[in-house]
């Protein structure tokens, strides 16, 4: 709070008591008092007048700028009215009652949100459930029905339940720490799980599979990890070059710091400039609105979230017409095994 605003301010009080100085100097003149009664009496107003306003201006100010330093260092700034204290003066008074008001309507309004999102994922996670009983009996009556016809639905089924999977996991993907199991596992079942999982598209594509140097071990949730890399495989399938036959290469390496599983292909990479934007939610880039592929910008936007609440990093390096690795960091603590 500036003085100068301050003084703007109290503009109008000024002026009536400038107004009622003169007015009693008037009255002095008329009924003849002596010049020290002159003098002392406006003298003695406006100074009490302005000790008030310099100590009405000295608390005011010294409670905003708390106010301000308050607020700049909060970084859930609806929480100041939760901190500060309650003024002395009556605006501030009148505006902490306000703003507590606002507040608890805001809390209550927050928390019908909440129930209504809690609510939605519920039905959401009961819904994918009950759609996997159709799906799994499908998969049955196809298995025992073999022909060229039931193999293509089988494919189009597997692409179904890899969705219905996605929108599973997006649903959990914000309370992810309640819904996993830190154990050890060995890297190399993980990702020939993960290949079991893909085993109809990647031998309908004919990919060729290069797994080697996964006998580490790592402490990680080992359904989060499957999820993942089925998302970078499908993905490797999906944005395969239409003519050479696709090569996924798995590996890990063991640094001093932590462990890295690649995932790499040589499907049709993806230009520099996008590189950074392959973890943003709905970003399909050149080749997911031009290959026709149907792409929704879902798949990384998940990986990348779920990575970072289980504390994995995950790069992506590609090359336009070369191909794309994808890296997965476990850091050297709790959530690997380095021995």
């Amino acid at each position: 709070m500036r003085i100068k605003d301050f003084i703007k301010d109290k503009l109008l009080t000024i002026a009536l008591l400038i107004f009622g100085l003169i007015t009693i100097e008037i009255f002095l003149m008329i009924y003849s008092f002596g010049t020290w009664i002159k003098i002392y009496i406006p003298t003695v107003i406006l100074g009490l007048y302005s000790i008030g306003i310099l100590i009405e201006y000295c608390s005011k100010r010294n409670y905003y700028l708390n106010l301000e330093n308050i607020l700049n260092g909060l970084k859930e700034k609806y929480l100041i009215n939760e901190i500060i204290q309650r003024p002395n003066f009556v605006e501030g008074k009148f505006l902490y009652d306000t703003f507590e008001q606002l507040n608890k309507s805001m809390i209550e309004n927050v928390n019908r949100y909440k129930y209504l999102q809690e609510d939605y994922k519920e039905y959401i996670e009961l819904w994918i459930h009950e759609i996997k009983l159709p799906i799994a009996t499908s998969k049955m009556i196809i298995e025992n029905n073999k022909s060229p016809i039931m193999n293509n639905i089988d494919e189009e089924l597997d692409k179904v339940e890899n969705y219905v999977e996605q929108a599973l996991f997006y649903a959990r993907s914000n309370t992810v720490e309640k819904d996993y199991y830190i154990k050890k596992i060995i890297l190399k079942d993980i990702v020939n799980e993960s290949i079991k999982k893909n085993k109809n598209a990647l031998i309908a594509e004919r990919v060729s599979i290069d797994l080697h140097d996964l006998d580490i071990s790592v402490n990680t949730d080992s359904k989060w990890i499957i999820f993942i890399l089925n998302q970078i495989i499908q993905n490797s399938v999906k944005y395969r070059k239409n003519d050479d036959s696709l090569k996924i290469e798995m590996y890990s390496k063991k640094q001093k710091e932590n462990i890295t599983l690649y995932i790499k292909d040589n499907g049709i990479g993806m230009k520099n400039n996008e590189l950074e934007r392959v973890f943003e939610k709905g970003f399909t880039g050149t080749n997911g609105r031009t290959s026709n592929k149907k792409s929704t910008g879902i798949g990384l936007y998940l990986c990348k979230k779920l990575c970072d609440k289980l504390g994995i990093a995950i790069n992506v390096n590609s090359e336009e017409g070369v191909g794309t690795v994808v890296s997965l960091i476990f850091p050297k603590g709790s959530f690997i095994d380095m021995n």
